[in-house]
């Protein structure tokens, strides 16, 4: 059986992939996910405001007492004490390329145009076979209508591909006012993959601090319809590749992202929740439901229940709502 797959212009074995989370932060993980079949990883996110954070608290450092004695100027911390935490990404981005033979995929969050380029030139420079785009952002500006924020994202990866030669992947959120429009314009500003989709982790509060904090939850496999959606309305009508994560826990649930037109299926949820290992049940199980349905590759299957492919076109758009809620009033 033939599983193999592109995706950013890497022949990848499979199209299983581990997606950012904090397992590709240990170096150990990465050849563990190697191991297991997984054809690339996709590292943790590098956030530009914990960098200039750290540079802050570095010159607040340099500078604190200079006023007071000329022989202050020798109380300058040893630069060891302020091992950036950008020297410490690179230096991660580095070791797994020695490491292991798939696919290294760096991912940056920014915050700034200029930070979007300065830190995607470091990571190139680093090793990186390619750069996923974290776009991560929640527009605040009651003054700022959407086509700026659109175009902000826009004008971002118009920096970031003329900055640096290998291939960049950006990651979205699906918040956009039109987003057959927004895919279409990415795909037009040299993206060479969209990752579909971002969760937005919401916040929660404390009833006992009466503080608001962070609240993880892991995907479930409800959480794919999304991307299943979307993949299938844009499938053969943009040239960039296309990654589908969020609520890839199983076989099937790789197996319906591959027929609506994924390149490569994304996972974090389930690798944190079932081990790392569980990437070879995925995959064994793929395999064998291709076996049983007489595929002869993964290629061969993509794209078939597809919007472009599908028997049904209209089950990606309104028609579908409609009859969902006839079917579940019937039913119940």
């Amino acid at each position: 059986m033939n599983i193999q797959t592109k995706y950013l212009g890497f022949d990848l074995r499979s199209p299983l992939v581990a997606s950012a989370s904090p397992l590709a932060k240990e170096l150990d993980n990465i050849k563990k996910m190697e191991d297991a079949g997984l054809s690339a990883v996709v590292l943790n996110s590098l956030y530009e405001e914990e960098i200039r954070a750290e540079r802050q608290a570095l010159l607040h450092h340099l500078e604190y007492g200079t006023e007071s004695y000329a022989e202050a100027l020798s109380y300058f911390p040893e630069p060891e004490v302020f091992y950036a935490k950008t020297d410490a990404y690179l230096e991660h981005i580095s070791k797994c390329r020695e490491a292991v033979d798939i696919p290294v995929i760096a991912s940056l969050n920014g915050s700034t145009l200029g930070g979007w380029t300065e830190f995607a030139l470091k990571m190139q420079e680093a090793g990186a076979s390619a750069l996923e785009l974290n776009i991560y952002s929640i527009p605040t500006d009651f003054e700022q209508p959407g086509a700026d924020v659109e175009q902000n994202v826009i004008g971002i990866v118009n920096s970031v591909k003329e900055a640096i030669s290998i291939p960049v992947a950006v990651k979205l959120s699906p918040y956009y006012s039109n987003m057959a429009h927004m895919a279409k314009k990415l795909d037009d500003a040299g993206a060479d993959a969209l990752v579909l989709f971002n969760r937005f982790y919401q916040p929660d509060i404390n009833l006992e601090t009466m503080e608001t904090e962070p609240n993880i939850l892991l995907s479930t496999p409800q959480a794919s319809r999304l991307p299943l959606r979307w993949i299938g309305i844009l499938y053969g009508n943009i040239q960039a590749d296309m990654a589908a994560t969020s609520g890839i826990h199983s076989a099937q649930d790789a197996l319906k992202m591959l027929m609506v037109g994924a390149n490569v299926t994304m996972m974090t949820s389930a690798l944190l929740k079932f081990g790392i290992d569980h990437a070879k049940e995925v995959e064994a199980k793929m395999v064998q439901w291709l076996e049983e349905n007489e595929y002869e590759s993964v290629e061969q299957l993509r794209g078939s229940m597809s919007q472009k492919h599908g028997v049904d076109a209209a089950a990606f758009e309104r028609a579908q709502y409609m009859r969902g809620l006839k079917t579940y009033a019937v039913n119940s």
